[in-house]
């Protein structure tokens, strides 16, 4: 029905961008990647309640808010109603307060149509004269065509994760305006805004010590396992930003500071009394604890095995289910030694990146470089120091038959 209505104009362009979306959309809802539990959904429906209740603009939205399990930090509105709230975001929120501001944000792109905008907006930048222009420009050009191709497209890069700076600071001022008549505290939209702005360096366990959990007696950590590759190697990671904006601009959430400069006042005019929790706090906390072991599993099953050995050795470190955490760095040890023997580790394994903590770069560092027989070694000693403890958990025992002993 969208396609159909669209301008002829440019409408390849249109149908290519809203098929993406479609496709999109349709995973979230067909996929496993949608958490379709009872109390976890019927805990985020009473929230959204809790703000359309309130507010008359929202009264006949049509909006779907799901939880996602997907690992990212973010949340984001589709554009047809789907909301997604990443478990990747909510395992860092402080109460529920902080999970209305983000609720609100979303429900205020939507109302305010941000995404269908910043669609038209992007393809009639792109079809523009001047784009155009400096598109057959640069084709002549005899040196650096790729660095400006790429520095000319970086601005107007389409995605529906991520609207402009505008309409951020827009979304935040309605979310505002729908967050203060629901009861809940309006401080949380700055402690929110506060998260964000770190977010990509947060942890919510202590950093992963890879160089104890692979220690082992009969077979020690090895130094040259997590040894960068060269000085020049160094020198080319180190120069990936080079000044304070780009490092913001780089973020999944930038000009956070600025963004709560500009609801100081009305954050500080607020009426008092507000409630960091009104639905429930216990399902809340044990949302958090629950959602950390949804993203790790939802990470093994997109194969991304860099994030799941790391989310899964984070929770080994935390000892809150140690259980888990042990069959889970077994058996992505095993997939590991298999992707790597036939010659598919750089499709699930993360390239290093300024973006990740740095106890997440060495891990990533180590995966990249050890060998076969390495992968092997380490996936058959880490089995035995637990297979006392783990030898009732069937999925272990299932991971443990699959390990080699390198001595034989």
């Amino acid at each position: 029905m969208l396609l159909t209505s669209l301008e002829k104009k440019n409408a390849a362009d249109y149908k290519k961008i809203y098929e993406e979306q479609f496709k999109e959309i349709g995973q979230i809802w067909q996929s496993d990647r949608s958490v379709t539990s009872p109390i976890a959904h019927g805990y985020l429906q009473s929230i959204v309640q809790k703000i359309t209740s309130v507010n008359a603009e929202l009264a006949k939205s049509d909006a779907r808010v799901v939880f996602s399990r997907d690992w990212w930090p973010n949340a984001y509105s589709m554009g047809d109603g789907t909301i997604a709230i990443n478990a990747g975001l909510f395992i860092f929120l402080s109460n529920e307060a902080e999970l209305a501001f983000v609720v609100s944000h979303e429900l205020a792109h939507y109302y305010l149509d941000h995404t269908n905008k910043a669609i038209k907006q992007y393809v009639e930048k792109v079809n523009s004269a001047e784009f155009q222009n400096e598109l057959k420009r640069i084709s002549k050009s005899e040196y650096g065509v790729n660095k400006q191709l790429e520095e000319l497209t970086r601005s107007f890069t389409f995605s529906s994760r991520r609207h402009s700076r505008e309409n951020e600071a827009a979304a935040d001022k309605l979310a505002f305006h729908f967050m203060r008549k629901t009861g809940y505290d309006c401080n949380a939209i700055k402690t929110c805004l506060e998260l964000l702005d770190k977010v990509d360096d947060s942890l919510l366990y202590q950093p992963a010590d890879i160089r104890q959990v692979f220690n082992f007696p009969h077979y020690p950590f090895k130094s040259k396992w997590i040894q960068k590759e060269s000085s020049i190697f160094s020198q080319v990671k180190d120069s990936d930003v080079s000044s304070v904006n780009e490092r913001d601009s780089l973020k999944t959430h930038p000009d956070c500071a600025k963004r709560i400069s500009i609801l100081h006042d009305s954050i500080t005019n607020a009426a008092t009394g507000g409630k960091g929790f009104l639905v429930d706090e216990a399902v809340f906390k044990q949302l958090k604890k629950d959602f950390f072991i949804e993203m790790t599993e939802q990470s093994y099953r997109d194969k991304n095995l860099g994030r799941n050995l790391y989310y899964s050795l984070l929770l080994l470190q935390s000892g809150e289910n140690t259980p888990m955490a042990v069959y889970s760095i077994a058996r992505c040890l095993n997939e590991i030694y298999d992707r790597q023997k036939n010659h598919q580790l750089g499709s699930c394994i993360d390239a290093e990146s300024k973006g990740y903590p740095e106890s997440y770069n060495l891990l990533l560092r180590m995966l990249n470089q050890l060998r076969l027989g390495e992968v092997s070694s380490l996936s058959f000693h880490f089995c035995q120091k637990y297979k006392t403890d783990m030898r009732d958990y069937a999925g272990f025992r299932e991971e443990m038959k699959k390990t080699q002993n390198p001595n034989n």
